[in-house]
């Protein structure tokens, strides 16, 4: 490898390609899938999806990896941030995203990809264990936050696989783990997004507290709104399961 990872841009490069075929059968790939990766690095995960898939978008921002993505075939290259491109202009639309996720967009990544591009279906990605283990935390664990209720109202996990640190260059000093998950609804409204948001923003303090001093709702106004939905007014934000946030910003109006 002679090209030197950037810590700042969170890249920890896929090196060992065991890890492949741990991730086929996760993503389901077929031969008609259409998939997004973001963070291709040196390429190791994205030639192995050009080869079993009928098109790659690959999104990468660091320029000094081109040598090794280019002319690979059925791969399409998108320079630059992908939480500022317009990934849904892309075409063939992606109906699968497959990718090891740099570390510092990997949450709002993911999160946005649930609401802004409908035709993605199936999630298979790599990712802190830490945030892995967020995305379908239950209510009342520590784990449990605002990325847990926006995920788990638009999916489902459908796999999950720990990873060894070394199959990255450079080693990480945190454990990682493949989580697959499918689309079952469509992505959080806004205004449902702004609650939860809003819910966690202050979670030592009581929901009403949190959505007042978020600036969501005034929290007399909040509290009322729990309790029309069933819920203690001193309830905290990790204690309401997702369904319960739609209602509550239903409630809130």
């Amino acid at each position: 490898m002679n090209v030197a990872p950037k810590k700042e841009l969170g890249q920890h490069f896929l090196v060992d390609e065991n890890i492949l075929g741990v991730i086929e059968p996760l993503a389901g790939l077929g031969p008609q899938d259409v998939v997004l990766e973001v963070g291709p690095g040196l390429g190791i995960l994205t030639r192995f999806l050009a080869e079993r898939v009928a098109h790659v978008h690959a999104v990468e921002l660091d320029r000094s990896l081109e040598t090794h993505l280019n002319d690979i075939p059925r791969v399409g290259l998108h320079w630059g941030d992908a939480l500022r491109l317009d990934l849904t202009a892309l075409e063939p639309p992606p109906r699968k995203l497959v990718a090891n996720l740099p570390y510092n967009i990997a949450t709002p990544l993911i999160v946005e990809s649930l609401g802004k591009l409908p035709t993605v279906g199936t999630w298979c990605v790599m990712l802190q264990r830490e945030v892995a283990d967020r995305l379908f935390a239950q209510p009342r664990t520590k784990a449990y936050g605002a990325v847990s209720v926006l995920v788990q109202l638009a999916a489902e996990r459908t796999g999950f696989h720990p990873v060894s640190r070394e199959v990255f260059r450079p080693r990480p000093n945190v454990d990682s783990a493949l989580v697959a998950f499918r689309r079952v609804a469509a992505g959080a409204a806004p205004r449902v997004r702004r609650v939860v948001d809003g819910a966690f923003a202050h979670r030592r303090k009581t929901l009403p507290n949190s959505l007042a001093l978020a600036g969501v709702a005034p929290r007399a106004f909040a509290a009322e709104a729990l309790v029309a939905i069933g819920h203690d007014p001193a309830a905290r934000a990790e204690q309401l399961p997702p369904a319960d946030y739609v209602r509550l910003a239903a409630a809130l109006g």
